[in-house]
């Protein structure tokens, strides 16, 4: 089968627009977190977010085409534009036939969940008549920012959207991988957005008790592993990489991040929300994606952990961990507890991490941990406070979501050679 690599990287987050702004503020230690200023939370048992700061869709939409698109569609846009120009695609000088062999795979959880608010909103205070925006539909659809990116390039290779709840970004990654190297594409934009700080959604996840509650200093609110964590932090934002053939991206000069080698995805089976305490799904992800690369556990330097700071969350993916490698430390970092969970994107965000992270030679700490749970597996190399500097020739990254969907990926150093 063919090779792929990584040519280009975009970012739409909490700590940071850009993927430089983005990896200097994570190795840095900051949080993206603070009060919610997208509507009046204070109503809501939690009144933080990890929001994006100081998007202007301007800088890559006509006023036009925003009112057209729902945010998660714009930052699909601002992230996928980022990620092909990083790559040096220039798409106005290929020919329509060379565009046949490039394709969109995009993720989100939730999709247009604002327009789908606002647009009932409407209705509901109005007379009753259905004055809808003759855009509603195609802003709210989960699969419409694959298809904007694919209709805003003149994209004709492979196009849909993966939905897998938070694992919706590392399964497209993972099926755009699988595109390429199969022959049936020769360029794949891969990632996911999501832009779900909303009042249904802030008060959906409230309900189910899953978002921490800790106003009083939301900075330190995503404490992945810690014993005194008390769920997670909602976020916004996209992730992009542009996916290449490698003999493609040889022939036209091209800038390579990493190498993608494996790809692994199972179902938990367990639970509507909850992870099987024993991290089966979690454990059966890893070895699948081990397997796909041809990789025995020993060779993995770093696994980007999917941690969301929730309490069985964090520790049956420690126990999946565990049942994986065995007595063997591999280092383990959790950049949720910065980024907060972005939901149908973490697993975009958090593969630029990896790719970053083995390109780089630097470990993203885990922030906020400072009384470890007593649960905790034995033997576990929790990279805490502030990053590690170490080779790095493989990194893992692993997404789970409701419904038991779980996917891992991982990420290679690439040699000339």
């Amino acid at each position: 089968m063919k090779r792929v690599v990584i040519t280009g990287l975009g970012a739409i987050t909490p700590l940071g627009n850009t993927v430089q702004e983005f990896w200097a503020n994570l190795l840095a230690g900051k949080s993206g977190a603070g009060p919610i200023t997208k509507f009046d939370a204070s109503k809501f048992k939690t009144h933080f977010a990890c929001e994006v700061k100081n998007f202007n869709p301007e800088a890559y939409l006509e006023k036009k085409e925003i009112r057209k698109y729902d945010l998660f569609t714009q930052y699909a846009i601002a992230a996928s534009d980022q990620a092909i120009q990083d790559a040096g695609l220039d798409f106005t000088r290929m020919t329509p036939e060379e565009r046949y062999e490039v394709g969109v795979i995009w993720g989100s959880g939730n999709g247009g969940i604002g327009t789908f608010e606002e647009q009932l909103r409407d209705f509901h205070l109005g007379d009753g008549s259905p004055r809808f925006n003759p855009f509603f539909i195609p802003k709210m659809i989960v699969d419409i920012a694959a298809g904007v990116i694919s209709i805003r390039h003149q994209l004709y290779g492979p196009n849909y959207c993966t939905v897998s709840a938070c694992a919706s970004s590392n399964t497209a990654i993972i099926n755009a991988f699988d595109t390429i190297r199969m022959g049936k594409a020769t360029i794949m934009i891969a990632g996911g957005s999501e832009a779900a700080i909303t009042e249904s959604a802030v008060g959906g996840f409230n309900a189910a008790q899953a978002l921490s509650k800790f106003n009083e200093d939301p900075t330190r609110a995503s404490r992945p592993f810690d014993q005194q964590r008390d769920g997670f932090v909602v976020g916004e934002g996209a992730g992009a990489l542009v996916l290449e053939e490698w003999e493609h991206a040889i022939q036209r000069n091209a800038p390579i991040y990493a190498e993608l080698v494996g790809g692994g995805m199972a179902g938990d089976a367990y639970h509507l929300t909850g992870t099987s305490p024993n991290g089966l799904g979690a454990a059966l992800g890893m070895q699948r994606a081990l397997k796909d690369a041809g990789l025995s556990p020993e060779r993995i330097d770093y696994v980007n952990a999917h941690a969301t700071s929730t309490g069985i969350g964090d520790l049956s993916e420690l126990q999946g961990i565990k049942t994986v490698f065995g007595n063997r430390p591999v280092p383990i970092s959790a950049t949720k507890s910065m980024t907060g969970h972005l939901l149908g994107a973490a697993g975009a965000i958090e593969s630029i991490v990896c790719a970053l992270t083995v390109k780089h030679d630097m470990i993203p700490a885990t922030a906020n941990t400072l009384q470890l749970d007593a649960q905790i597996p034995e033997g576990m190399d929790l990279v805490l406070g502030k990053p590690r500097s170490q080779t790095v020739e493989y990194a893992l990254n692993n997404t789970f979501g409701f419904g038991g969907h779980t996917a891992s990926s991982i990420f290679k150093k690439y040699r000339d050679s």
